[in-house]
């Protein structure tokens, strides 16, 4: 598959090793953009959650780091084929961006693997594994280039979602909101859709089922994704 088409814009993905997937899709729409004139996307990969978040927040500057050199290629011929090329594309680490001004809202679908689960492939070990963006080392960017009030955006599998929860607790950040993903009735809960702040408030839970019993997306899904899928 080279290419996914959504409804504003056309992910060209031949040269990532991280295809569209439905994390990012379910984080992109899922992310709370609400007001926020500086957004960061860690880890842009083919740049869809850059992509979702100009849609959403158009008036937004929209900035995506991505230390993948294939990745930057795909992120910068989806960001220039859209209708928002001014999203900013910066190839490196996050470990050594700096931005002038502090940014409203930060979202990361971040690597989660760790060393003994590699394959052969480099690229894409580097967009999976921790060992080239630890949790802490995750946490202390985003402390670096956020503000009193920024909102962090992450989705994580469940179990590695307690372990960045507890790590984002001892530099400050708390959970204020907290969706458990299942990709049907039948399944255990797969996914955690995490919003951070510095504000340690109420935390608001909920849940989400991917699909129906007949293998149909749920109206939940559809609810929350329809202003992207072409076909919803």
């Amino acid at each position: 598959m080279s290419g996914f088409v959504f409804k504003q814009f056309t992910v060209t993905q031949t040269r990532t090793a991280m295809k569209v997937s439905t994390d990012g899709i379910l984080l992109g729409a899922w992310a709370d953009v609400s007001g926020a004139k500086g957004i960061l996307d860690i880890g842009t990969g083919t740049g869809l959650l850059a992509l979702m978040a100009k849609q959403r927040a158009p008036e937004a500057k929209v900035s995506a780091i991505e230390i993948d050199a294939g990745a930057c290629n795909d992120a910068r011929e989806n960001f220039a084929a859209s209708p928002w090329p001014d999203i900013n594309l910066f190839e490196g680490a996050v470990q050594s961006f700096s931005a002038v001004e502090p940014f409203d809202a930060i979202i990361t679908n971040p690597p989660y693997f760790n060393a003994s689960l590699k394959g052969e492939n480099d690229a894409r070990n580097t967009a999976r594994h921790t060992d080239g963006l630890s949790f802490s080392e995750l946490i202390e960017a985003c402390t670096r280039l956020s503000h009193g009030k920024t909102l962090l955006n992450v989705i994580l599998p469940c179990v590695e979602a307690k372990q960045f929860i507890a790590v984002a607790e001892q530099a400050g950040w708390y959970l204020n909101r907290h969706c458990l993903v299942r990709t049907t009735e039948k399944k255990q809960q797969s996914r955690s859709l995490l919003l951070l702040s510095q504000n340690n408030g109420e935390c608001d839970t909920s849940s989400l089922t991917i699909h129906a019993a007949d293998g149909s997306y749920s109206q939940d899904y559809k609810e929350l994704c329809k202003a992207f899928y072409l076909k919803m």
